[in-house]
């Protein structure tokens, strides 16, 4: 061999540093940027060398870290997910009971999305390379799911008149048809509250289907058994096709619970937030359910370099990104518990003296807020809409109406230009009086009601509330997507042109916003009493939007129910807060000493493991141990950490170090990412080492680059 180009460890390890903090950084700016570095033209096949060379430093850096697993015995199944965050599952044998063992969100995205290379009337280079990690589900584990349950588009709708899924209509879930030019679609993934990458899935030209989230929740009731939580932004509906599929009687066995997501239950209507938002789920403390949604903010910055690629680059360029997304949320854990752990203290402090200064002023106690919760659930079970008898009823008022209002030749003619549709059960029909006498066939009526009699004034009220509920939901609709786009107006990746377009669509939404509140009042003064009337300002109140089904009804006064008046709706609303806030404490006290004895079982276990393979195989020992100084860094910051966290006051955990389940899955691993900076010297690195920054830089320097060079050669011979 004679090789004409060369390309350093050093660049390659420096690329993959680059790419790792940015994600849009591609292979073809890594080379432009050489190129110019070196003042030589760019060529496109230099492109081509730096990804082959590429490819095979990633072999090499994964063949390093399965030796490196195998020696510290953690090569065996499920491994990765049973220890890949420790506040979750590195579980101690004293722990105090918790409602919900483990939670996780799981969610689908479309923006990793794969061309198919068929569309250009070429066939795909072949390529036997697979994906490296157990991130995946195999498309066979998969698609065993794919036609056991109905679709949800008939299986969700039939009985329940609630939509219980977002109100977005571009939402991924409801109904998408991909294009056929993309082979994947995108991915599905599963994260724990702490947003670990947990599991990952290909969607196959295809929207969310419900063999994905379903394949994803049989996985993770396999590694992780009983008590689990999931949420999911549709949960609410998911739910009815899991209990509906052959996982449905397991996951119930093993008291497996689906909710809606903090952010995506605000959503859905109330009636679907008092059942499935996790504020109102006992256990589950302050978790917000969104961590996928934190996982794909970053991971859409690879659609870019992924939406061409082919399957195994697109799937290496992923697990990268995940790889390096775990290691920094890693090196954050101990930062978020004791962020959390500020919050949830000053939440306990906060609601409980004003729940106090409340109840003492409405004169109510802690057992009054669970039975306003129950009276709430049951008013708006009420709330469903008429049955189809009286909705026939209705549309009967309405022709009455119709052909008292003209003569039967008017009506004729009228008929000729407009075709009226009743229902989609019976056909157009072509006059009134034949319209007429098909709603008394169908409603039994031997004798036609009288304008003004009792049927007819019972169902003229329906007819009008029927308006009213119309205007409402109009009036939401647009106040839904006034809340959805000025969100976006605040992300850090809506472009200026983008910015400019979403605040003109907002001037112009304004002005028909005002015209649905118009017409909202003016159906609402209609009602017999009347409904309160909304004025613009009172829009910005409405922020959560369960809050117009109180609006939807005028057949039940509830201006008297203690529930329904807002002091005691704030109350009840602080009261659940208050409980989640305290079982939150209680979670992270768990999570605080399951980490730090994590730290203290992965320093003794690493160090064992070390010295072993100094005798045995010394270049792998030297590897270990430049990757363990940088684990020793991050474990004497979350120490550091930690500490600071006992010393809060209101502070209600156990001090110390536990001892973990019986069970040798259970280690925590070494952060084998392949980094290169060596940032600690010694294993047992105490928490005053966080303050020596310039300590820790100049160790990242000493890292000798011929010896790792060495070794590379030597574990290929």
């Amino acid at each position: 061999m004679y090789p004409s180009v060369a390309i350093s460890l050093r660049t390659l390890a420096a690329y993959r540093q680059s790419h790792r903090t940015c994600p849009r950084f591609s292979i073809q700016s890594q080379c432009k940027t050489l190129c110019y570095l070196h003042d030589i033209p760019y060529r496109p096949y230099l492109k081509m060398q730096f990804s082959a060379a590429y490819d095979i430093f990633l072999e090499i850096l994964h063949r390093i870290n399965q030796r490196l697993r195998q020696a510290l015995k953690r090569d065996t199944v499920n491994w990765r997910m049973l220890n890949t965050c420790p506040a979750c599952f590195y579980k101690l044998d004293d722990e105090p009971a918790l409602d919900f063992e483990w939670l996780v969100s799981i969610d689908g995205n479309n923006s990793l999305k794969r061309w198919d290379s068929s569309i250009y009337g070429t066939t795909a280079r072949s390529d036997s390379r697979t994906a490296r990690s157990d991130y995946w589900i195999h498309a066979d584990a998969v698609d065993k799911f794919e036609n056991e349950v109905k679709s949800r588009q008939t299986d969700l709708r039939n009985d329940d008149d609630w939509e219980d899924e977002p109100t977005d209509p571009d939402h991924p879930g409801a109904f998408t048809c991909m294009f056929a030019v993309f082979q994947e679609s995108g991915i599905f993934i599963a994260s724990c509250r702490h947003r670990f990458v947990l599991l990952a899935c290909d969607m196959i030209r295809s929207g969310e289907l419900a063999k994905y989230p379903i394949a994803i929740i049989d996985k993770l009731l396999t590694v992780y058994g009983k008590n689990g939580g999931c949420a999911y932004d549709i949960g609410c509906a998911f739910s009815k096709t899991l209990a509906n599929s052959t996982l449905g009687p397991r996951a119930h066995d093993l008291g497996f619970r689906m909710m809606v997501g903090a952010f995506h239950g605000h959503a859905h209507n109330r009636r679907c937030q008092l059942d499935w938002h996790p504020m109102y789920i006992s256990g589950t403390g302050h978790t917000e359910g969104e961590g996928c949604e934190h996982i794909f903010s970053a991971s859409n910055e690879l659609a870019r370099s992924t939406r061409h690629a082919n399957r195994f680059h697109r799937h290496q360029a992923i697990e990268e990104h995940f790889a390096f997304w775990d290691a920094d949320k890693y090196a954050a854990l101990s930062n978020y518990l004791w962020t959390h752990y500020r919050e949830a203290l000053k939440s306990v402090r906060l609601l409980t003296a004003e729940l106090e200064t409340i109840k003492a002023e409405l004169r109510l106690s802690d057992n009054d807020f669970p039975g306003f919760f129950d009276q709430e659930c049951i008013y708006l079970d009420g709330l469903k809409q008429p049955a189809p008898r009286d909705r026939l009823s209705i549309r009967y008022v309405e022709v009455l109406d119709e052909l008292a209002e003209r003569s039967l030749e008017q009506m004729h003619d009228a008929l000729k230009q407009a075709r009226i549709r009743v229902n989609s059960s019976y056909a157009k029909l072509q006059h009134a009086e034949g319209l007429v006498a098909h709603c008394e066939t169908l409603l039994s009526v031997d004798e036609r009601w009288l304008i003004g009699g009792d049927e007819y004034k019972r169902f003229k009220e329906e007819a009008t509330l029927g308006k009213y509920r119309t205007a409402l939901d109009e009036l939401e609709r647009l106040v839904v997507m006034r809340l959805f786009e000025l969100s976006k107006l605040s992300l850090s990746g809506t472009g200026y042109k983008l910015r400019q377009q979403i605040s003109k669509a907002l001037q112009r939404r304004s002005d028909t916003i005002r015209n649905a509140i118009n017409h909202y009042n003016i159906q609402a003064a209609s009602l017999i009493p009347p409904r309160q009337t909304i004025a613009w300002k009172d829009i910005a109140e409405y922020s959560f939007l369960g809050e117009f089904d109180l609006l939807r009804d005028s057949r039940t006064d509830i201006q008297d129910k203690d529930w329904a008046r807002p002091a005691h709706r704030e109350a009840t609303t602080k009261y659940f807060k208050l409980c989640r806030a305290r079982e939150e404490i209680i979670r992270l006290n768990i999570e605080i000493r399951r980490l730090r004895t994590a730290i203290h079982d992965e320093t003794i276990d690493t160090s064992a493991v070390i010295d072993e393979l100094l005798v045995a195989n010394p270049l792998l020992a030297a590897e270990l141990k430049r990757q363990w100084r940088s684990q020793a860094a991050i474990n004497a910051v979350h120490t550091y950490r930690l500490d600071q966290i006992e010393r809060l006051f209101g502070f209600s955990g156990i001090s110390g170090i536990g001892t973990r389940l019986a069970n040798p899955a259970f280690s925590r691993p070494v952060n084998t990412n392949g980094a290169s900076s060596a940032q600690a010297e010694n294993p047992d690195s105490s928490a005053s080492e966080f303050h020596d920054i310039e300590a820790l830089d100049r160790e990242e320097h000493e890292v000798v680059t011929e010896d790792m060079a060495d070794f590379l050669y030597s574990i290929n011979d």
